[in-house]
């Protein structure tokens, strides 16, 4: 199913529309913004079709049997109770934590931001005129990466509001466990510090490791905003939708304030066909993926044990691969990327962009068909 897929060289696709801007080469292997080049599953593609055949494209909204769905996968794959009564549609994670940093802080408040960490977390805090409080990870030296709680304690102010979470984490890879959860949401809750769980990339654990939701920790619910959806799971991202999960009453309305002013509206009707669809029938064609991006991770990891220049910790969650590349001693992080450019032709997210822990790393997006994948290790290989 996974071997081949669609050419996007020729589409609007962002992530070969920008190579050239980004990269200097419109003609590189583009494996860097997080969506896959793996087809939609076809239950997808089918409903959209079908929805297509209807020729009225006006106002519609997002129904309660849409929002169904994804309330029983939840319960389904991770064990948690929602009701539709908590949830928010939203066209991107991004969006929702503008909107949770405008209902739960104050301009000169800080929200923590724990580091090496996709991007958008630290300019949307500092769009939004707040400061960034870092905590960054805590790393072994071998690549393995936890919370440095001491270090979070030692920071909080009385002007301390937000935490932004990123569970799995992008990049590093990092499933958190409910022991480091619970102690993550004991030390808010006597801060009293409000959480923003980005959880877009939960449907994506690989064997043995599980997702713990925020959401299932009980004592979380007065601190607790969680964003989820199907964009990482199905490669929908560009449809434009996820949902925000809030069960605390008063945060509920706090939130909806700020997101009745920002007037999200309710989607599109492309978006609500493909969202549907995904959560009712696109769990055989996930546990495919599953084992597909397994594979590629696998063969990732056969490649890079065998030499001393890219160090590689297995991903336990997301389809994202970071990758210490110190062992090629560049001088500055620009070498390392123009090396990938030029000697790989290869465009990858430098790790400098996740903050100043992300030095000498590059992120590769593994999810992609069996055909690419083998020609990106072709080009590792040739310089390893």
């Amino acid at each position: 199913m996974f071997e081949t897929s669609a050419d996007r060289s020729k589409s609007r696709g962002e992530k070969y529309t920008l190579r050239k801007s980004l990269f200097g080469d419109a003609d590189l292997l583009p494996m860097w913004v997080a969506d896959m080049d793996i087809d939609t599953p076809p239950c997808v593609v089918d409903a959209i079709k079908r929805r297509a055949m209807h020729p009225n494209y006006g106002y519609e909204m997002m129904g309660d049997d849409v929002y169904e769905a994804q309330i029983e996968w939840m319960q389904r794959r991770h064990g948690v109770s929602v009701k539709r009564e908590w949830m928010f549609y939203s066209h991107s994670v991004v969006a929702s934590i503008s909107a949770a940093i405008m209902a739960f802080t104050a301009r000169g408040d800080e929200v923590v931001v724990q580091t090496p960490i996709y991007p958008p977390f630290i300019s949307t805090v500092l769009k939004c005129d707040r400061e960034v409080l870092l905590n960054p990870l805590k790393c072994d030296g071998s690549g393995s990466y936890d919370f440095d709680f001491d270090d979070l304690c030692s920071k909080i102010t009385d002007r301390t509001k937000l935490l932004l979470l990123c569970s799995p984490h992008n990049p590093v890879g990092r499933v958190w466990s409910l022991e480091e959860l619970q102690r993550l949401v004991d030390i808010c809750l006597e801060h009293n510090i409000v959480i923003f769980a980005d959880e877009i990339h939960s449907d994506l654990i690989f064997k043995p490791y599980v997702h713990t939701p925020l959401l299932s920790i009980k004592e979380s619910k007065p601190l607790l905003v969680t964003a989820v959806g199907p964009g990482k799971t199905f490669n929908l991202a560009s449809l434009c939708i996820s949902t925000v999960i809030i069960e605390d009453e008063t945060l509920r309305e706090r939130f909806d304030k700020v997101y009745e002013s920002m007037h999200f509206s309710s989607g599109n009707t492309f978006a609500h066909t493909a969202f549907l669809a995904a959560y009712r029938h696109g769990e055989p064609w996930l546990e495919q993926l599953l084992v597909h991006l397994q594979q590629n991770i696998d063969l990732l990891s056969q490649l890079l044990d065998r030499s001393d220049k890219i160090k590689f910790n297995q991903p336990m969650g997301t389809y994202l691969a970071w990758l210490d590349c110190s062992g090629f001693g560049f001088r500055s992080d620009r070498a390392l990327r123009e090396f990938f450019i030029e000697e790989l032709r290869l465009g990858l997210s430098p790790g400098i962009s996740f903050g100043k822990e992300g030095r000498a790393h590059m992120r590769l997006n593994f999810a992609v068909s069996s055909e690419i994948f083998e020609d990106a290790l072709h080009r590792i290989s040739k310089v390893l």
